[in-house]
């Protein structure tokens, strides 16, 4: 069984890069190289169901430690953590090729997460309500056992804002990565044994999707799913859980918006504009894969941003000065590129070529806002411009769209900025700014990005259910 205590073999030498239907062997590959990394064990339907009895077992104990108690074992998790930012970084840097900045920042992310809400135990307050003839209190009750399926393009980040509020309210939890990306997962697991955790708090589970996470939406001792991926598995997993009414957030696909308008710091726009769809090399559901211009400044823009595009340094990863590294595999690398097949690059940056998963980014010019290149989240370095006429046009080039995750406007009018923050369907909006998350803010989107909010104060509460009593006087 793997849980937090890995079986991985780091010796391996396979240069299998996927599992058949009955392997229960992944080969991890470094997309960078192309090159295998090591083996990992794939749970069973059989071991699945004995990690998730496990953690059954342990939440009564873990439910009844003192707040005091359970805030400091997490705080203790946060040290130990931040012991281990290099670690956690290189072996992110391998595994996912992201670069050395965005790793250890994905890695310092784990530790403030578990640091902020590691405050949450002590302040899991009810509320009194007046009430005739006695008294009414409500209690915040942890639900059980809660599984999170973390994706592939931020596995340490989006692990964290599931198990560190969920381990906050009292839960215990079961974690599946990626199967791609599950080296930064079990390591973590590990550390929260050697911080203190008891067994079964937190198990993670390397497995495939069809396996273990499809378990984990089955079996009935779990009370609640955690799921960030792609909007069509998010459907058929809020459709799983509703066979036994189970809780479920979902944080989905995002086909986001960046909208300049004529008044903006053109100079600032451009040289933001890249950062904010290529980092992580596009792979990024709040990524701002929609530029729309103001068409008085339109070619300006472009031409601006095209000196920050070419000068974008894309490197191989181990390299500290690299500032965008490969796609994760090669079938994201066929999907991107058949994008690419099919339109026009108006310009793009370079890359470093070999045998990794590299596709260069890319701008592309739109005129048609039914093109698949501006609707369809193509997950990779590539960006669609359009120009608007005025204000009321970018708000409806910005709607038109299933999703509704993230977005940027770029303004000196700040009256405008909020105006169209507010006419904008999206989740989370940044005014000449692209921060989509911060550990104590809300996040989630509108419509088909997804459902429920993770981060900020109140992401423990959504690990709980809220019981009324009533005492008669």
């Amino acid at each position: 069984m793997v849980s937090t205590r890995s079986t991985t073999d780091t010796g391996s030498t396979s240069s299998t890069s996927s599992t058949s239907s009955t392997s229960n062997v992944y080969t991890v590959i470094n997309p960078a190289t192309a090159q295998p990394v090591t083996d990992i064990h794939l749970a069973s339907v059989e071991e699945t169901d004995a990690a998730i009895a496990r953690a059954h077992e342990a939440f009564a104990g873990w439910r009844a430690m003192a707040p005091g108690d359970r805030a400091r074992l997490l705080r203790r998790f946060a040290g130990v953590v931040e012991e281990h930012i290099d670690e956690l970084a290189g072996l992110e840097v391998t595994n996912a090729g992201h670069t050395w900045g965005n790793a250890r920042w994905e890695a310092g992310n784990v530790r403030d997460c578990l640091n902020y809400y590691s405050a949450a135990p002590e302040r899991m307050f009810g509320r009194q309500i007046p009430v005739a003839g006695g008294v009414d209190l409500t209690f915040h009750e942890p639900l059980g056992v809660v599984a999170i399926i973390v994706p592939w393009n931020f596995p340490m980040p989006i692990a964290a804002w599931g198990f560190a509020p969920a381990l906050a309210a009292g839960n215990t939890v079961v974690l599946k990565p990626a199967e791609l990306t599950p080296m930064t997962a079990i390591r973590i697991g590990e550390l929260a044994l050697e911080a203190g955790l008891p067994e079964g708090v937190l198990t993670v589970i390397p497995g495939k999707g069809s396996v273990v996470g499809e378990r984990f939406v089955t079996h009935p001792l779990v009370r609640k799913v955690c799921f960030t991926g792609s909007t069509e598995v998010g459907k058929r997993i809020m459709a799983g859980c509703a066979e036994q009414v189970k809780k479920v957030t979902l944080e989905l696909g995002g086909k986001s918006a960046n909208v300049i308008f004529a008044d903006a710091d053109l100079a600032a726009a451009a040289a933001s504009a890249p950062y904010a769809v290529f980092d992580n090399a596009g792979q990024d559901c709040c990524a701002r894969s929609r530029i729309l211009v103001e068409r008085s400044v339109h070619d300006e823009f472009l031409s601006l941003m095209q000196q920050a595009v070419e000068g974008m340094r894309v490197l191989d990863p181990t390299d500290e000065t690299s500032e965008m590294g490969p796609l994760i595999s090669a079938g994201q690398r066929s999907t991107v590129q058949g994008y690419l097949d099919d339109v026009e690059v108006a310009f793009a940056g370079s890359h470093p070529g070999g045998d990794g998963f590299w596709v260069p980014p890319s701008v592309v010019l739109a005129d048609d806002p039914g093109a698949p290149i501006w609707r369809e989240e193509v997950f990779g370095p590539v960006v669609a411009v359009m120009a608007f006429d005025d204000e009321a046009h970018a708000v409806e080039l910005a709607n038109d769209t299933e999703y509704g995750l993230s977005g940027s406007i770029y303004t000196r009018d700040l009256g405008r900025g909020l105006r169209v923050a507010r006419a904008i369907e999206a989740g989370n909006l940044s005014v000449n700014s692209h921060a989509s998350v911060r550990y104590w803010t809300p996040f989630g989107g509108y419509k088909q990005s997804g459902l429920g909010r993770e981060l900020g104060p109140d992401a423990p509460m959504a690990f709980t259910e809220e019981k009324n009593v009533f005492i008669a006087h």
